[in-house]
């Protein structure tokens, strides 16, 4: 079987090179080449033995990905789409900010999740990405720049949901952070989840180099069941037990993603419940208004809501940002990526 190199964590690509016959060592060349020089090539890795390339050739390859198309909005959001291997699809999008880019990237086609207010999840799930497809979103994206610019944060929060994918996305990360690899410091790269509470504790024990941000979006357990299927299974009073016993690093802080819906959870006594909800838990929040589309009929929460909910949970002690929607007028906003599914 042909190994996609990108596939494998530095202790993997250890051992196969060791099942080569080879020296262990030469694994770390490898990954310098492949993620430092960018190489597509084993002809290109001049350091490594004639003998050990061609079996290399035989046995094992490095995948890439490029952008089929790239959108961008009249605020300099872009919108990514990669074509897979299969024939599905998925997006990722790269945000300016001030002096930052930030891209949010995917780890499924499609999503299984089910959230009410999502576009990705309304054609169902397809498959897991590999750890190869997460990490040449990256790459795939970064070959696009301009030379000025470089990737400075990387969200784990497009398509999918990433704990579900948990082998794959922590693989990535590991890649992603280190020195061998992306060489991201653990506080650019952020995962979103929707709260799979046991992925959450693994995450953790085993302490993987990411931030964690958790989408919320209610205060209370029926709103948020409403909306979010998951919380029938993991409900919201055990979400926020395991947020509490988690050991964070110091000065960081779990980030919840709270999307504003008119009617729905704007209210000030859902503000109000919210602060009593979060309350023992490390955190700031960020308000997410609604991104409007075809396809759900929830509307958007008014500007003075927002500002009141803001407000109340800025004077209860809590750091609260309103995210500005980014990207709507190409579908690239949160909660509006899709994708194409391949049905095979």
């Amino acid at each position: 079987m042909i190994v996609d190199l990108k596939n494998l964590a530095l202790d993997e690509l250890e051992d196969f090179i060791e099942g080569l016959g080879k020296k262990r060592y030469r694994a770390r060349q490898i990954m310098k080449w492949i993620y430092h020089h960018r190489s597509t090539s084993f002809d290109e890795m001049t350091d490594l033995a004639k003998d050990l390339r061609a079996e290399l050739v035989c046995n094992a390859r490095i995948s890439s990905l490029s952008p089929v198309t790239i959108e961008t909005a009249k605020d300099g959001t872009r919108k990514y789409l990669f074509c897979l291997e299969d024939g599905n699809q998925v997006e990722s999008v790269l945000i300016p900010d001030e002096s930052r880019l930030t891209l949010c990237i995917s780890t499924q086609v499609g999503c299984a999740m089910g959230c009410r207010f999502c576009l990705t999840g309304k054609e169902g799930f397809a498959r897991n990405l590999t750890a190869g497809e997460i990490l040449n979103q990256v790459l795939g994206v970064a070959e696009n720049l301009d030379k000025k610019e470089r990737i400075s944060n990387v969200v784990i929060m497009g398509m999918g949901e990433p704990l579900a994918n948990y082998e794959n996305v922590t693989r990535a990360i590991g890649v992603m952070t280190s020195d061998l690899g992306l060489g991201f410091s653990r506080r650019r790269v952020t995962l979103s989840t929707v709260g799979l509470v046991p992925q959450m504790k693994r995450l953790f024990a085993e302490r993987v180099k990411c931030r964690l941000a958790i989408s919320l979006n209610a205060s209370t357990e029926t709103v948020r069941s409403y909306l979010m299927p998951i919380s029938r299974r993991y409900p919201l009073r055990s979400l926020l037990e395991t947020c509490r016993s988690l050991h964070l690093p110091p000065r960081e802080r779990i980030t919840f993603e709270y999307v504003l819906i008119n009617g729905i959870n704007d209210s000030e006594k859902d503000a109000r419940r919210l602060l009593l909800v979060v309350r023992g838990i490390k955190c700031k929040i960020n308000l997410i208004p609604f991104n409007e589309c075809p396809g759900i009929s929830f509307q958007r929460s008014k500007k003075k809501a927002v500002t009141i909910f803001q407000k109340i949970l800025l004077e209860g002690g809590i750091t609260t940002i309103i995210r500005e929607s980014r990207g709507d007028d190409i579908s690239a906003a949160c909660g509006q990526l899709r994708g194409k599914i391949t049905r095979l």
